[in-house]
């Protein structure tokens, strides 16, 4: 899957700039990747899919984002809701006390992705957020199943899933909030609203959510796992993300690099320098997201791990934002122009610090933690 992620970036990479301009979802991108069996990267090999683990998924969204920062972040919401669900061993399940009935819901929706479903995540929502605890989105029983409804934001690839991972809070009982998995079509709809500065392709429209799904869309079959899970292993909310953004930045450094020796600039010591912070900066970022991956891959949720993982996000958002914007100041004012690769790489970067969990949240998680708190409760507002 990495040799196939290297052999893509550059075939993402030269349409990334009409996706971008357009505004228009990677179609190609992902019939592609769908193609190359990618949407079963984080399936159990038992199940028909590659098996892998956080460490080898951070690789190739690193890769592929070197193509196109926007399909990398598309392919990650499908990778997180994959990666969640392999993640819950037979021994996790029984410990957490989960029904045969979900394992067989988990199984049934695992084997679809090695199959070639992909799944997309709503569960961002206007004036709350990605915050779970906060959302307006609510769900109650109906019909031998559950009735959601509500409204959600930033979901990238709507329109184009083939279901859809949506969290909700009770309507019963507001303090428990579950997420389900529901198939794309009627109950769903989808608002366009996505013209953004950055990642102009992920296609991260609205989404209207009024449907009545069966039992088994339920993830764990048990009501009330979404908070918990984001607290005990953070490392598909947080982190996933890190990987996407540090292979933007070292995408802007490669894209500065060409330029200034086509533009025979390489003689100039200030442009010299920014490159080597640059590449320094870069290559720091990564190896903290390849130790917050071997971590989750060794022991996640232990508290030393969610600490890599949130150093993680914090680093890849910050250094993809200023390497993006030195990268331009290096290349010169020709490199503003719309169509230019650094342009559409720096506003690609810039929102790598915006995205859940934004840098201001990680460093303040992070600074509770050194300081003896308790950063899932004691920060500034409510984590999720």
């Amino acid at each position: 899957m990495l040799a196939e992620a290297r052999r893509l970036a550059p075939r993402f990479a030269a349409r990334a700039a009409d996706a971008d301009r357009d505004g228009s979802f990677p179609v190609d991108d992902f019939a592609e990747l769908r193609s190359a069996g990618f949407f079963g990267l984080m399936v159990p090999a038992r199940l028909g899919g590659a098996g892998a683990g956080f460490s080898e998924y951070a690789e190739v969204a690193y890769e592929l984002a070197r193509g196109n920062g926007a399909t990398a972040l598309i392919f990650n919401m499908h990778a997180s809701v994959t990666g969640a669900l392999g993640g819950v061993s037979d021994e996790l399940a029984e410990a957490l006390g989960l029904p045969a009935e979900a394992l067989a819901a988990r199984d049934g929706f695992l084997k679809a992705a090695a199959g070639g479903s992909w799944y997309a995540v709503a569960m961002s929502e206007r004036g709350a957020g990605s915050r779970l605890s906060r959302m307006a989105t609510t769900y109650q029983p109906a019909d031998g199943g559950y009735r959601i409804t509500g409204a959600k934001t930033f979901c990238s690839g709507a329109g184009h899933a083939d279901a859809y991972l949506i969290a909700a809070r009770s309507a019963d009982d507001p303090g428990r909030v579950s997420q389900f998995l529901v198939p794309a079509g009627d109950g769903l709809r989808v608002e366009p609203t996505w013209d953004a500065l950055g990642m102009r392709a992920t296609g991260s429209h609205d989404l209207h959510v009024d449907v009545t799904v069966p039992a088994s869309a339920l993830l764990g079959g048990m009501e009330g796992l979404a908070l918990v899970a984001a607290q005990l292993a953070p490392h598909w909310m947080v982190a996933s993300y890190a990987a996407v953004y540090v292979g933007v930045a070292r995408s802007a450094v490669d894209a500065a690099i060409e330029h200034v020796n086509t533009r025979g600039l390489a003689g100039l010591p200030a442009v010299r320098a920014r490159i080597g912070r640059a590449d320094a900066a870069v290559s720091a970022a990564h190896l903290t997201v390849r130790e917050a991956a071997r971590r989750v891959d060794e022991a996640p949720g232990e508290a030393e791990t969610n600490r890599w993982v949130w150093r993680a996000k914090l680093l890849a958002g910050t250094t993809a934002a200023e390497v993006a914007a030195s990268m331009l100041e290096a290349a010169g004012t020709s490199a503003m122009r719309r169509g230019h690769p650094l342009e559409r790489l720096y506003r690609d970067a810039r929102a790598g610090s915006l995205q859940p969990a934004t840098s201001d949240v990680c460093a303040d998680w992070l600074g509770v933690d050194a300081l003896g708190g308790d950063p899932d409760a004691d920060g500034v507002a409510p984590r999720w």
